[in-house]
């Protein structure tokens, strides 16, 4: 069952009635979600349930069958490259993998975008890209390093450095915590929240990480089925009765990670 729709005046982001399919297969069936100002808001399920996929086609990455996408109160689904721009310079995007460019260094992977993108001198994109770096949490001398001289943490660091460098106002995280052992990915969970209270930012997130859901998310979608199988903050999600989303929260995983959230309140 599909959660009810919201009121979208002021929205970031409003997903209207949204279908997807590759071929006969179904992945989006009537989908519709709403992303407010300054909210971070996660997109979780299973693997194969279509979180990339939303979140791939919001960044104009990909078409779906029907239906209607908004950001920032316009229409972008039918726009092409040249219209998009605009808008796509309003995002910040973190890739799973970070996709940093194996050839340079971090502060070169930052200035690039940069480079591509405003009219600063040469300095002045140096001391941009510094300052984006420093935000991160990165040491200073981590702009001279490459990325395979990084521990994988500081790879996402990295990666969330150069998504900030034109100072997005929406920031899109794929799997921002995928492969770090806790304790990194708990420095990743205390930065998304510094960043969104510091930066002003609406955050839209996929993953399968539970601590990071408790401990950062101020709502989440559950997806399933081809719908929008619950919506709401985590705590009431526990409480709702669809077999997917309890097998989702009342695993060991889901238990252990509600246990320690609940230890910090």
């Amino acid at each position: 069952m599909s959660a009810a729709p919201e009121a979208t005046d002021g929205a970031v982001i409003d997903v209207r009635n949204l279908h997807t399919r590759f071929g006969q297969n179904i992945v989006h069936n009537n989908i519709s979600l709403t992303v407010h100002p300054g909210e971070i808001f996660a997109l979780v399920g299973g693997s194969g349930c279509g979180k990339s996929t939303l979140l791939r086609t919001i960044l104009l990455l990909q078409q779906p069958a029907s239906g209607s996408i908004r950001v920032f109160g316009r229409e972008v689904l039918g726009l092409n490259d040249e219209q998009a721009l605009p808008l796509r310079r309003r995002f910040g995007v973190m890739f799973e993998r970070g996709a940093l460019f194996s050839a340079l260094t971090v502060a070169e992977n930052v200035s690039m975008v940069l480079r591509e993108h405003t009219a600063l001198s040469a300095d002045l994109i140096a001391e941009v890209a510094a300052l984006k770096i420093a935000l991160t949490g990165l040491p200073p001398d981590a702009g001279n390093k490459y990325p395979s001289e990084l521990s994988g943490g500081m790879r996402k660091r990295a990666a969330l450095a150069r998504a900030i460098a034109l100072d997005p106002e929406l920031l899109f995280l794929d799997e921002p915590t995928a492969g770090l052992d806790p304790l990194s990915a708990a420095g990743i969970d205390e930065l998304v929240r510094s960043l969104r209270d510091a930066l002003g930012l609406t955050i839209m997130l996929v993953t399968h990480d539970l601590d990071l859901l408790w401990r950062v998310a101020d709502r989440v979608a559950v997806l399933g089925e081809g719908h929008i199988l619950g919506m709401g903050t985590m705590t009431e999600l526990a409480k709702m009765d669809h077999p997917i989303i309890r097998e989702y929260f009342y695993g060991p995983r889901g238990r252990a990670a509600s246990e320690q959230a609940w230890k910090k309140k």
